[in-house]
């Protein structure tokens, strides 16, 4: 049978001694390809390198035409080269030409080459260019050569990664990783932060690449594993680490991944390909990430940086790195991940850090939601950030327009350190109003009230000067635990907050979990719409176990007090009668035992479903109050998807449509005296909790940062004038203009604050 490792290590000898020649850096290029071309019997060996301008210049061939050195081009994206630079994946194919991204170049003279096989340059996890091998016979290359390109092109990597081409780089249009940018990405949390970059779990960048022998590198391979699995076993043994369950579930997905003897064997077969041991490990961790990233199943996108975290770990073992120590952890701290879990976010000093910048994540991430509680602003999907960035670097993170700017110039510093001096007068203003009561200009007085749902969440209860918190969303505590939470854990947190919120309303809704809310440890089925889907009180009807579980700890954790239970996404009034009676079960099972019960129990719904606007009568008496769910109830009212770029602006949530629907919630709630509250993004903005204040609703619940403003508009707004001009003009047939213009020229009419 014939060595298939020959080959690459046969390669890798003699690119090690053109490496040592003193060459000028264009004719080490062209040996590099010639000797790539000879070794893979291949036709055609090409390299292109990416420019700062993000097109991929051919810079040596074997093959081609010469004459397109550094005149053949294609941007990032466009063409099999652009399209490996773009996804950082490989292409194999054996007709180049049938591919749907297939661009000729006529400059280059390729059309007669028909297989195709191209890598990306990668280093630190960022395309720095493609190498490519062709054939004119149509064959797909064998795994053994995919594996000798791609362990070719971290030897390339490192040459364009260090400047050694700089000599025959055009000026100007050189990768400097030294250079003011600024990255596009989304905003996942508003605020604006100034400080310095903090790379979490700095990636080792690897640049002894080729070994001397074998057997040695296999050798420390093994002891840096035995020591990494050591290390592991030590912090689970570690008596502060066994009482955090969320921790220790994590340590051990890393146990789980550091004895998986199919991640060893990979790494020992790339170390005999030629290759030293911790280039091996990150050879290894570049294809299994790619391979994970490709992945729909969202439990394994989860544990995706757990397996990257532990591949780092493996590297400081092998390099020695031991990291900066918190001890140098700046007080202006701006966090960089690729991705990173909740769990990790919170082991950082909170006090400390200014933003969160994520290349991956969704606004729903775990990571996400606890840095949205802890009040700092957030960028997510700021693609190839953590590769441009060192620690220490200066950057300001805006998350109100979802942009890095990473080293920035002189004049954009000042200019964000004069935006940032005025929100903090604002909420210095906004501060001093804390402890006056909520009335407004004609008397009327408004409950505002705080949305949570961790316990970072709380010390803002106070800080804000919120009534209480008219959300609780029981979720987050799923969503960032590595395994369902037990009953005594679930009755612990709301034990907890309840003390926390000291007499303050709480109100607990039950789990709303599906959809866009992924649990890593719930499998849940594929759906084609999961908005619309088993998600809330489906779900958890469907689980009758998960919510009487749930029930128990709320109803342990109030005994003596008071309970303010809701359901979400309530479609019909049935359901609230069937959640009735599992509660009343949870009552009377407690009462057996002799548990304590609350002295007073609430028990409400969530108004999300537009299904109920023709069961309001009948809802508003079969509940203690209801909590108007406005992100929900406006997108499914509108057929809006608030994810889709393409429409989510498409409708005004101010327009006469939604506002009317609201106005007809607000009047059937005081028809039969129910409670009514509008938890939703429209309550934390001044113009729009102005518009429900005139339709007559006197509570909402809103993010902590946002009472402040409200509650200095609402201080100044005649509530009586507004209603009637409002009500008017939602009655009217053919309006004089549209709502939103009416409440700003109100608004500055009377000098109420927006």
């Amino acid at each position: 049978m014939r060595d298939l490792s020959a080959g690459p290590r046969v390669l890798l000898k003699r690119l090690r001694e053109i490496m040592a020649e003193p060459l000028e850096p264009q004719e080490r290029l062209d040996r590099i390809v010639r000797q790539i071309a000879s070794n893979m019997v291949a036709e055609v060996c090409s390299v292109y390198v990416l420019r700062s301008d993000g097109v991929l210049e051919l810079y040596a061939t074997e093959g081609l035409n010469p004459d397109a050195v550094h005149l053949a081009q294609l941007k990032m994206g466009q063409g099999l080269v652009g399209t490996i630079a773009a996804s950082a994946q490989p292409l194999n194919l054996s007709d180049a030409q049938a591919h749907p991204a297939f661009r000729y170049l006529p400059e280059t003279g390729e059309e007669v080459y028909n297989s195709f096989l191209g890598v990306p340059i990668l280093r630190a996890g960022r395309s720095l260019g493609v190498l490519v091998v062709q054939n004119k016979a149509q064959r797909n290359y064998r795994e053994d050569e995919l594996e000798a390109l791609e362990t070719t092109a971290m030897v390339l990597a490192e040459m364009i990664a260090t400047g050694d081409l700089k000599k025959i780089t055009r000026p100007g249009l050189e990768l400097d990783l030294t250079r003011s940018v600024t990255i596009d990405g989304d905003s996942y949390s508003e605020g604006i932060g100034l400080g310095h970059v903090v790379l979490h779990e700095p990636r080792i960048v690897v640049t002894n690449l080729l070994n001397e022998d074998t057997d040695t590198e296999i050798q420390r391979m093994a002891e840096a594993l035995g020591s990494l699995r050591i290390s592991i076993d030590d912090m689970l043994s570690r008596r502060e680490i066994a009482m955090e369950g969320e921790h220790r579930e994590v340590l051990e997905t890393y146990r789980m991944f550091a004895h998986d003897q199919g991640w060893v064997r990979r790494m020992e077969e790339a170390i005999r390909n030629g290759l030293t041991a911790e280039a091996a490990v990150e050879k290894v961790q570049s294809d299994t990430k790619a391979r994970m990233m490709r992945l729909t199943d969202p439990y394994i996108r989860e544990r995706m940086h757990d397996f990257d975290d532990l591949a780092n770990r493996l590297l400081r073992q092998l390099t020695g790195f031991s990291g900066s120590g918190s001890e140098s952890f700046p007080n202006d701290a701006i966090i960089f991940a690729r991705a990173m879990g909740a769990a990790e976010l919170l082991d950082y000093p909170r006090q400390n850090i200014r933003g969160l910048v994520l290349e991956e994540g969704a606004v729903t991430s775990h990571v996400v939601i606890v840095a949205r509680a802890m009040g700092i602003a957030v960028v997510g999907q700021a693609a190839g950030v953590v590769a441009l960035a060192e620690n220490g670097d200066a950057v300001i993170i805006d998350g109100d327009d979802g942009q890095v700017h990473l080293r920035p110039m002189a004049d954009l510093v000042s200019a964000y350190e004069e935006k940032v001096k005025l929100r903090a007068r604002r909420q210095e203003q906004f501060r001093a109003l804390r402890d006056v009561e909520p009335l407004s200009k004609d008397g009327q007085r408004i409950k505002l009230q705080m949305n949570a749902g961790l316990m970072v969440d709380l010390p803002q209860l106070v800080e804000s000067g919120a009534e209480g918190i008219g959300l609780f969303r029981t979720e987050l505590q799923f969503m960032i635990a590595s395994t369902m939470p037990k009953a005594e854990e679930q009755e612990g947190l709301y034990r907890n907050v309840l003390k926390q919120a000291k007499g303050a309303p709480v109100t607990f809704r039950t789990l709303d979990i599906g959809g866009d809310k992924v649990l890593p440890y719930f499998r849940n089925h594929e759906e084609e719409n999961p908005a619309l889907g088993w998600r809330a009180i489906r779900l958890s009807l469907d689980r009758p176990g998960l919510l009487r579980t749930q029930m128990r700890a709320l109803l342990k954790a109030a005994s003596g007090g008071e309970l303010k239970m809701m359901l979400p996404m309530i479609t019909e009034v049935a359901e609230i009668r069937l959640a009735r009676e599992l509660l009343q079960k949870e009552v009377q099972h407690l009462s057996k035992f002799g548990h304590g019960l609350p002295r007073r129990l609430q028990f409400g719904v969530m108004l999300e479903v537009p299904a109920l606007m023709w069961q309001l009568d009948e809802l508003m008496q079969q509940v203690d109050f209801v909590s108007v769910g406005s992100n929900d109830l406006f997108q499914f009212s509108m057929a809006v998807d608030r994810g889709n770029a393409r429409v989510s602006d498409r409708f005004d949530i101010l327009g006469r449509p939604f506002l009317r629907i609201l106005r007809d919630i607000v009047r059937a709630a005081d028809r039969h005296d129910t409670p009514v509250t509008l938890c939703g993004e429209m309550a934390g903005k001044p113009l729009s909790s102005m518009a429900l204040f005139g339709l007559g609703y006197r509570s909402v619940s809103m993010s902590p940062t946002a009472i402040g403003p409200v509650k200095a508009m609402m201080l100044q707004l005649d509530i009586g004038a507004l209603s009637s001009q409002l009500n008017a003009l939602l009655d009217e047939v053919n309006p004089s203009e549209p709502i939103r213009d009416f409440l700003k020229r109100f608004a500055e009419e009377n000098g109420v604050p927006l």
